[in-house]
């Protein structure tokens, strides 16, 4: 199995930018497709951003894309979140998340087909 830890959340205003990583240990992400979620304050866990376990297949939820950039570091074991153009509607608590993937080009965009999560690390953006 995986552990994953969140990291980089905090406090910035609107406009600016900010990147959250999640290291795994325990296993290789190389076999895991990983994706952000997060969750804003009295709502549930929304998806934000997925990558295939090749690395080269993305997606994003629409109000994000072309914001937001999913990533990887195969040597540090890390996957990343750069966030940029922060908006006040970005507040939330974001998840990293691992589910294992046969197919390299798969990735999965929903909360229940994920089965390795992180603690979460809180993001504030103000006006």
């Amino acid at each position: 199995q995986v552990h994953l830890v969140e990291s980089g959340g905090g406090l910035v205003q609107a406009g600016h930018s900010l990147s959250l990583s999640c290291a795994a240990s325990g296993d290789t992400f190389s076999t895991y497709a990983m994706a952000w979620f997060r969750q804003a304050p009295g709502q549930g866990r929304e998806f934000v951003a997925a990558m295939s376990r090749s690395g080269n297949v993305k997606y994003y939820l629409d109000s994000v894309k072309g914001r937001f950039t999913i990533s990887r570091d195969t040597s540090e074991n890390t996957v990343y979140l750069q966030m940029n153009n922060l908006i006040p509607e970005d507040t939330a608590d974001y998840f990293c998340a691992a589910e294992q993937s046969h197919n390299s080009e798969y990735y999965y965009i929903r909360e229940h087909e994920y089965h390795y999560w992180g603690q979460g690390t809180q993001v504030t953006v103000s006006s």
